[in-house]
């Protein structure tokens, strides 16, 4: 089960607001890297975003170039999962890789501010702060143990192969 406070970003939400080109020179210190993590969408959401906490969007999250950084610093910046409309496939692939859930749901109902509790076994979004209710449809097996193993590489070192 997952807690934490939405972060609610609107549609388009692009690599490059993710992880901010001008500070690629970082990429080898991803702790550094990711206090700048989504700066330009909002310069304020890495010093206010708590371990735990969740990026709610629009439509086409992660789109653009690969970056495969960028769910890594949003990982690294605390948050706990990604819940959008639409999510680019290469970001999708790029975050469940490194460990970070990725939930496509009908986010108009999520507020910014509002406290969520995630089942990523049911798939059910629950916001506390209004009593309601979302499904964003089941995590198929694999990739939750990927998930339990924050991400596909330790996943490969403990198992060494896909068990499906």
């Amino acid at each position: 089960m997952l807690r934490g406070k939405a972060f609610k970003f609107g549609d388009d939400i692009s690599t490059d607001l993710i992880q901010p080109g001008r500070y690629n020179y970082l990429r080898s210190n991803l702790p550094e890297l990711a206090k700048h993590v989504l700066e330009d969408a909002d310069p304020t959401f890495a010093s206010r975003v708590k371990r735990g906490d969740f990026i709610v969007a629009g439509k086409n999250f992660g789109l653009g170039s690969s970056r495969e950084h960028a769910p890594t610093i949003l990982k690294l910046a605390g948050v706990s999962a990604v819940l959008a409309k639409s999510v680019a496939r290469i970001f999708f692939r790029n975050a469940i890789n490194v460990g970070l859930p990725v939930l496509i749901c009908d986010t108009d109902k999520i507020n910014d501010g509002d406290e969520l509790e995630i089942d990523l076994a049911s798939g059910t979004i629950s916001d506390l702060t209004n009593n309601s209710k979302l499904t964003s449809g089941k995590i198929p097996d694999v990739m939750l143990k990927i998930l339990s193993e924050g991400g596909l590489v330790p996943y490969i070192k403990k198992y060494g192969d896909f068990k499906v």
